[in-house]
């Protein structure tokens, strides 16, 4: 039973170790998209961190099952609760940041845009502050978002435009919004129509110089937003699948290490422990 159970915890241990691959691969994953179109570096990390603890855990687990080294088992059981504990909490504030705000759909066209009042909380915030979002600006310009919307390099017709199909962060930072009621010229040219009075401050922020652009307007920092939205809901949705595998996994490694424990202690199983707890009356 005792051999039994440590191979059962060893095997375990072995897919907790793989479960710890795609937790890895997300927050890599996330962070390759912050460097260069989500341009946020703080959210990623702590996916990167639980993976790498996952790993480690389960390695060490699966040592003390190879060797039957209690302690280790013990330290194993531990750590992971706790980290069954953050992933599920990272996961439910991961979910509850990214739930509100959606793209609005625009009249003939074949992109939607992106308005910063339709977002809350405390990511919302975040990503206002003056110079957080300087940051972003930075990181946007620098990956060449906006200077890649041509294609080929060269410039296409407004109804071509008009159809096409943007990221949220193009939408929101290379171009006016569509109620300024601006005149396309290139992906990012538009010329303002002489006397047409716009309430909206983002047309009045809006810049033909490619320096500047619609860098300042909120309409930028909403696509930002949705931008993170839809790739962490990706990164969520793996997350929850593979926590469930964890949880189950978990429990029933908890209870073979209970099981190889009690062998060690020399308790019986089944009819034998029956036997034990009540024995017979008649001896024969």
């Amino acid at each position: 039973m005792l051999r039994a159970s440590n191979s059962l915890i060893g095997m375990i241990n072995f897919l907790t170790f793989l479960i710890s691959l795609p937790i890895l691969g997300g927050g890599i994953w996330l962070s390759t998209k912050a460097n260069s179109t989500d341009c946020l570096r703080f959210l990623q990390w702590p996916i990167i961190i639980i993976g790498i603890a996952v790993m480690v855990v389960s390695l060490a687990g699966f040592a003390g099952a190879c060797y039957r080294i209690t302690w280790l088992l013990r330290f194993y059981l531990t750590a992971m609760f706790f980290i069954v504990v953050a992933l599920i909490g990272f996961t439910v504030f991961a979910f509850s940041v990214t739930a509100k705000g959606s793209g609005n759909p625009v009249l003939n066209r074949g992109y939607l845009e992106y308005r910063l009042q339709d977002y809350s909380g405390w990511l919302k915030d975040r990503v206002s502050e003056p110079s957080y979002w300087d940051k972003i600006v930075s990181c946007i310009q620098q990956a060449g978002v906006c200077g890649k919307m041509a294609p080929g390099g060269i410039p296409e017709t407004a109804d071509r435009f008009y159809a096409r199909s943007l990221t949220p962060i193009q939408s929101g930072c290379c171009k006016p919004p569509a109620a300024c009621g601006f005149v396309y010229v290139t992906e990012t040219t538009w010329d303002p129509v002489p006397g047409l009075a716009v309430a909206d401050t983002d047309c009045v922020n809006w810049s033909n110089d490619q320096a500047r652009l619609c860098y300042s307007c909120d309409s930028c920092k909403a696509g930002v937003l949705a931008n993170l939205k839809k790739d962490w809901r990706k990164v969520s949705l793996i997350n929850v699948i593979l926590l469930i595998v964890m949880v189950v996994l978990y429990v029933i490694t908890c209870a073979a290490f209970r099981n190889s424990k009690r062998t060690d202690n020399g308790e019986s199983y089944g009819r034998n422990r029956m036997e034990k707890a009540e024995p017979s009356r008649f001896n024969f």
